[in-house]
Parts: structure tokens; C-alpha cells; sequence
């Protein structure tokens, strides 16, 4: 299993529209992508225009190939993409040690 990382800042002030917004784009989108497991969205506290979007995927391949050269990222963006303060930054993990 691959864990994406999204580092997400928003607009000032955006943040209940945001909450609605990215909800609803892993709902109707990201969740019929080929290779979803599950996902956590985290907002912060020291800065409430800061969000974490962890989605699970069963391979890298999944989410770089299989989603994001798919429409469905495009429909994705069209949601989420008009709060980003700037682009996200986006990176990969696999689990080194823990528990599931």
C-alpha cells in the first residue's frame, strides 16, 4: 500500500466551503479511482489555512498513472482547485514499521 501526502493551503477565510469541497470531491471522484483504500483529510490548528489529504492507494501506479491521467483528476480539480492558495505539494510513502 502507498500513502500520497498532500500539503494543501487555501484561501483565507475559505476554510467551511473547503471542508464541503474536498468531502465531496474524494466522495463523487477519488473514490471510484482504480487502487483507492481510504483516505484522512486534517486541518490545522495553528494554521486553519493548512490542510493534510492522506489517501491510500494498493500502488504508486494507481494514483500517478491510473488517477492522475485520468478525466477524473481534471473533475477533481474543478472541485478542490479554486481554493488552493497555491499548488499542492504531493509526495509518496510506503510503510517502513507500525500497524495498519
Amino acid at each position: 500500500m502507498i500513502l500520497e501526502l498532500a500539503d494543501i493551503r487555501i484561501h483565507p477565510g475559505q476554510q467551511a466551503a473547503f471542508d464541503e469541497a474536498i468531502e465531496r470531491g474524494v466522495r463523487t471522484v477519488i473514490a471510484h479511482a482504480r487502487g483507492f483504500v481510504g483516505y484522512q483529510v486534517f486541518k490545522g490548528i495553528e494554521s486553519p489555512e493548512r490542510y493534510l489529504l492522506q489517501i491510500r492507494w494498493e500502488s504508486l501506479e494507481n494514483h500517478t498513472v491510473d488517477f492522475r491521467e485520468s478525466a477524473a483528476f481534471a473533475d477533481w480539480r474543478a472541485i478542490v482547485g479554486p481554493f488552493f492558495a497555491g499548488p499542492p505539494t504531493v509526495e509518496h510513502f510506503s510503510m517502513a514499521a507500525g500497524s495498519v
